[in-house]
């Protein structure tokens, strides 16, 4: 993923100083899909872990005993 940003970051230098061929531009959109895919990805996982507290509060009370 860093050489990928590497990569990104050297491109987006380029362009705004001498500009970018045809073959570079097509790489930057190639590079730039690839990177969000990747980030998508990392984020869905992330958000998948997460756990909210009310949902086990409310998971502790349906295990009580009803009296």
């Amino acid at each position: 993923m860093e050489e990928l940003i590497a990569r990104i970051n050297e491109l987006s230098r380029k362009n705004k100083t001498v500009g970018l061929t045809p073959e570079e531009l097509t790489e930057r959109a190639e590079l730039r899909s690839k990177y969000m895919e990747q980030f998508k990805s990392n984020f869905r996982q992330q958000l998948d872990t997460i756990k909210f507290v009310e949902d086990e509060e409310n998971e502790a009370e349906d295990e009580k005993p009803q009296h």
